[in-house]
């Protein structure tokens, strides 16, 4: 069984040449626990993916992955 895919933070931090390490960093974060949203294994709180949406200048939704998607 497929592993359930919630959030686009990997392929975003992809798209602008970032790594978790740095995402890490930037906020100040435990980066085992960015890993983890990265890979999908836990997610982050909602007021903390505002906060990733900020700092990687970004609309919070492209964070995220679509219902429509999803079916």
């Amino acid at each position: 069984m497929d592993k359930e895919v919630y959030n686009r933070i990997k392929a975003v931090l992809a798209e602008k040449s970032k790594t978790n390490n740095w995402l890490a960093d930037q906020l100040e974060m435990n980066r085992t626990t960015v890993s983890k949203w990265c890979r999908n294994e836990m997610q982050p709180r909602v007021e903390t993916l505002f906060h990733i949406a900020k700092v990687l200048e970004i609309d919070v939704r492209e964070l995220l992955i679509s219902t429509e998607e999803r079916k």
